[in-house]
C-alpha cells in the first residue's frame, strides 16, 4: 500500500511537492483553505477586469521549463510566453525615464550613453553574474540546507570568491558605474529579496543575470496560467485536492504526525508537508512542546517587506506606462531605512505599477486598463483604512504628475490588499509578503529547517525555508522537500 502524505496548502510550493511525490507513487492529498489552488498567486475578475493577486514578474523561465520537463511537458504546452520589450520602465520624474531594453546590445549602448565606459563593465558584470546563476540556481538552491557538509563541493569551494558571498551587492554594483540611475536599475531586483543592497551578498547579482540576460516574460492570460499548468499536472499524477479545508490542528502521537484535523474531518497520513506559513503552522497547529522554533527566534528574524497593493480598473487607455513600471521619484535610501532600519509607514515611498493590458488586452474590457499598484512597506505595521487611503491618493497623484494622464476620475473598480489581508488570507508572519530577507545570516542552513526538529514525519516547504521567497524558488522548494521525504520514507523499506 502506498505511503500517504498530506500537503497543507496549494500554493506553488505545495503543488510542487505534492506533484513530485505523487509522480513517484505516493498517495498525496492537498488540503487548501481557499476554494481554489494558487495561494498568493490566485487571480480574480471583477467587472471584466482580470487581476493576478500576487506575483507579477516572470523571471527564470528555465526553472519553469525544467519543472514541466520533469513530467513530460514543456512551457508552450500550457501557455504562450511573451518576452517583454522593454523589460520594464523606470521613472525618476516627468522628464527622466529609462525603458530597459530586452536586447543586450541595446542595453550596453544605454549604459554607455548614460555613463561612458560602463557598458563594457556591465558586460563583464553580467558574465560573472551568469556564473553565479549557473552555480546558484543549478546547485545551491537544490541543497536541502540540513548540514554544512552539503556544501563540500569542489565547484562551490573553488568558486567561493567568484560567487562574492562575502561582499555586498552595493559595492559590487558600484564597480560597474557611479551613475545614480544605472545603480538603481542594477540594485532594484534585490527589493524582492528583502534587504538593502548594502546587506545583500553580491552573490545575488545572479538576479541581474535573470533580469537583464534571461529576460522578463509574461504568460499570456496572466501569472495564474502557471497555477493552471501545475494543477493540471498534479491532477494527472493523481494528487487529490480538498478545497475549503482549513486545517485547525496537526494530530500527534508519540512524536509523530498521525493526521490533521479540518473542522470535524480528520485526515490520516504517514507524513505531512506544510506549505502554509511556517510560523503559523508552528504557533497555531502544534502544541508548544512540538514547535521547532520559539517566538523569540521568530521575532529575531529579519523579514522581507510586506506590501500595500491596489487593484484598479480604469475606463480608458493609459499612455506612457509599460507592462512593468518602477517609480523612483523619491529617495531610495530613505524608503529602505523606513522598511529595514526603523520600520514605519514611509514618508514618500518608491512604488511599482503593473499594467498587463499593455501586453494582453484580455485583462480588461475593450478600451480599458487594469492597474496593479504596489508599495513595499515594513512588516508588522498597523493597517487602517485611513492609511490605505492616504497612500492611494499619494501615489496616484505622483503617477498622474509623471505621466500627464488623468487617472483618478477614470477609476471604475478598486480593491485594496495590505498587512491585515496577508495575515487573514495566508496566516503570514507579521503580514510579510516575501518571506525572510535573504541576508547572509539567513541563507541555506541558517534558514528555518525543512524538517521539524521535534516531529519525525513533519516537513516544511515554501518561502520561509530553503531556498527562499519567489516563484521559481517555491517550485524548487517543493522538489527539494519531496526528495528528502522520499529518502526518509521510501515506498519500499
Amino acid at each position: 500500500m502506498a505511503k500517504s502524505v498530506l500537503v497543507l496548502g496549494a500554493g506553488f510550493s505545495g503543488l510542487s511537492v505534492a506533484t513530485t511525490l505523487a509522480s513517484q507513487g505516493y498517495d498525496v492529498t492537498v488540503l487548501e483553505k481557499h476554494s481554489e489552488a494558487g495561494g498568493r498567486a490566485r487571480a480574480f475578475e471583477q467587472m471584466g477586469f482580470k487581476f493576478d493577486m500576487g506575483p507579477s514578474w516572470y523571471w527564470m523561465p528555465d526553472v519553469f521549463e525544467k519543472y514541466y520537463n520533469r513530467f513530460g511537458y514543456k512551457t508552450s504546452d500550457f501557455y504562450n510566453l511573451i518576452r517583454l520589450d522593454p523589460s520594464y520602465s523606470v521613472f525618476w520624474s516627468k522628464d527622466e525615464r529609462i525603458d530597459v531594453p530586452a536586447d543586450m546590445d541595446q542595453l550596453i549602448d544605454l549604459f554607455e550613453t548614460e555613463d561612458p565606459g560602463s557598458g563594457i563593465r556591465l558586460k563583464k558584470f553580467l558574465e560573472e553574474a551568469g556564473y553565479k546563476y549557473e552555480v546558484g540556481i543549478n546547485k545551491l538552491v537544490y541543497k536541502p540546507g540540513r548540514n554544512w557538509s552539503e556544501f563540500i563541493d569542489l565547484q562551490l569551494i573553488s568558486g567561493v570568491f567568484k560567487l562574492d558571498v562575502f561582499s555586498s551587492l552595493s559595492k559590487h554594483v558600484r564597480k560597474v558605474t557611479q551613475n545614480k540611475k544605472l545603480i538603481q536599475i542594477l540594485e532594484f531586483p534585490v527589493l524582492f529579496l528583502g534587504a538593502t543592497p548594502q546587506n545583500t551578498p553580491a552573490l545575488y547579482s545572479l538576479m541581474n543575470y535573470a533580469d537583464l540576460v534571461l529576460g522578463t516574460w509574461f504568460p499570456q492570460g496572466g501569472m495564474v496560467q502557471i497555477v493552471g499548468a501545475m494543477k493540471k499536472i498534479a491532477d494527472e499524477q493523481g494528487v487529490k485536492f480538498k478545497f475549503d479545508s482549513a486545517v485547525s490542528s496537526i494530530i500527534l502521537e508519540s512524536g509523530k504526525v498521525t493526521g490533521v484535523k479540518c473542522g470535524n474531518q480528520i485526515y490520516k497520513a504517514d507524513a505531512v508537508v506544510s506549505s502554509a506559513d511556517y510560523h503559523y503552522t508552528e504557533k497555531n497547529l502544534l502544541p508548544p512542546e512540538a514547535r521547532s522554533y520559539s517566538e523569540k527566534y521568530w521575532n529575531s528574524r529579519v523579514m522581507a517587506p510586506s506590501s500595500l497593493i491596489y487593484y484598479l480598473g480604469i475606463n480608458k487607455r493609459i499612455k506612457g506606462l509599460s507592462h512593468h513600471n518602477l517609480f523612483f521619484d523619491a529617495p531610495f535610501e530613505h524608503h529602505a531605512h523606513q522598511i529595514y532600519k526603523k520600520p514605519e509607514w514611509p514618508d514618500s515611498p518608491l512604488f511599482y505599477a503593473s499594467m498587463t493590458t499593455a501586453t494582453d488586452a484580455s485583462g480588461a474590457p475593450d478600451g480599458m486598463e487594469n492597474l496593479f499598484l504596489l508599495v513595499p512597506v515594513a512588516s508588522g505595521l498597523s493597517d487602517t483604512s485611513e492609511i490605505r487611503e492616504k497612500y492611494f491618493q499619494m501615489i496616484l497623484e505622483r503617477i498622474e504628475k509623471i505621466t500627464g494622464e488623468a487617472i483618478t476620475e477614470h477609476i471604475v473598480y478598486r480593491r485594496d490588499f495590505a498587512y491585515n489581508d496577508f495575515i487573514n488570507e495566508y496566516g503570514s508572519f507579521k503580514g510579510n509578503a516575501y518571506g525572510l530577507a535573504n541576508t547572509l545570516k539567513q541563507t541555506a542552513i541558517l534558514k528555518p529547517g525543512l524538517k521539524s526538529k521535534k516531529i519525525s514525519n513533519l516537513y516544511y516547504t515554501g518561502q520561509l525555508t530553503v531556498p527562499g521567497p519567489g516563484v521559481p524558488p517555491a517550485l524548487i522548494s517543493g522538489q527539494v522537500v519531496a526528495a528528502e521525504l522520499m529518502k526518509e520514507f521510501p515506498l519500499k523499506n
